[in-house]
């Protein structure tokens, strides 16, 4: 068995080529605004792709920098700033901060109403009741991608490797909402091997280099591969041995082109329905 290749990058292209289309009919640019706290090159590049993929779409897109040293009280000045700003719709805050921030206080900090990235715990509690919110945009595009392979989640075996509360804990919830049996495996787990050949859909976000292997997989399951790390000898793999698992699985996300692609189609996403919300 070779796996069906899940393709985030056409996937995305379509989330993007809506959410243009929707920004076209409001009669307005919906405004997003990023902070970015020192000069980590890798946060740097994303933000700059977060930023053209925004551009693109027709939403009003702008990055305040600020030094790595900067004190806490100025990153709180700029978002208090911005929530009272009817013109910005969305702020993002580009994590990880600083060692000297404290990134809960900053996080509860920002407006929910203009918490696109989903992590404020009024937006967080409101998806662990079914309610409606605006949802990390990670697993938000891990949903979007499991129904694009018209995977079959009602009832559903599903197990989400890792617990963070960036990807593990609200995906396990949106999983619960699309009523499929959740199992959440963990760094304490006994035997992730074998709870992993339980499932028929497993998604993957551990941050450890090719972690599961092929004979984790249960033939035919669907594999979703959050993780993005580089090797010591420059090459991204995520948290899937790539090659092994896709023998095993009905259907798998690449690393790089699966998720990543998904995170940021949705972030546009999730500034348009905040605009949308807020000016209602």
């Amino acid at each position: 068995m070779t796996a069906q290749i899940i393709d985030g990058k056409a996937v995305a292209v379509e989330l993007r080529a809506t959410v243009a289309a929707r920004v076209a009919a409001l009669g307005y640019s919906p405004g997003l605004t990023v902070i970015l706290v020192g000069d980590d090159p890798a946060s740097a590049v994303y933000v700059r792709s977060k930023d053209r993929a925004a551009r693109e779409a027709g939403i009003n897109a702008q990055t305040i920098r600020l030094p790595a040293d900067a004190p806490e009280a100025r990153l709180l000045g700029e978002i208090a700033r911005l929530n009272a700003d009817p013109d910005v719709d969305g702020i993002l805050v580009q994590l990880p901060l600083p060692r000297h921030i404290d990134t809960d206080r900053v996080v509860e900090a920002i407006d929910p109403q203009k918490d696109v990235d989903g992590f404020h715990p009024l937006n967080v509690g409101a998806l662990a009741n079914g309610r409606p919110a605006l949802v990390p945009c990670t697993p938000s595009g891990v949903m979007k991608l499991l129904r694009h392979t018209g995977v079959k989640l009602t009832g559903a075996r599903a197990l989400v490797l890792g617990r963070s509360s960036i990807v593990g804990r609200p995906l396990a919830h949106l999983l619960l909402a699309a009523d499929a049996t959740i199992t959440v495996a963990h760094s304490r787990t006994n035997d992730i091997a074998a709870e992993c050949r339980r499932a028929e859909i497993l998604i993957a976000a551990t941050g450890r280099p090719e972690m599961v292997r092929g004979d984790w997989i249960s033939p035919g399951a669907t594999v979703i591969d959050v993780g993005i790390n580089r090797l010591p000898d420059g090459r991204l793999v995520g948290d899937v041995h790539y090659e092994e698992c896709r023998q095993r699985a009905g259907a798998i996300t690449p690393v790089p082109g699966g998720v990543g692609p998904m995170t940021i189609a949705c972030l546009l996403e999730n500034t348009v329905e905040a605009a949308i919300r807020r000016r209602r």
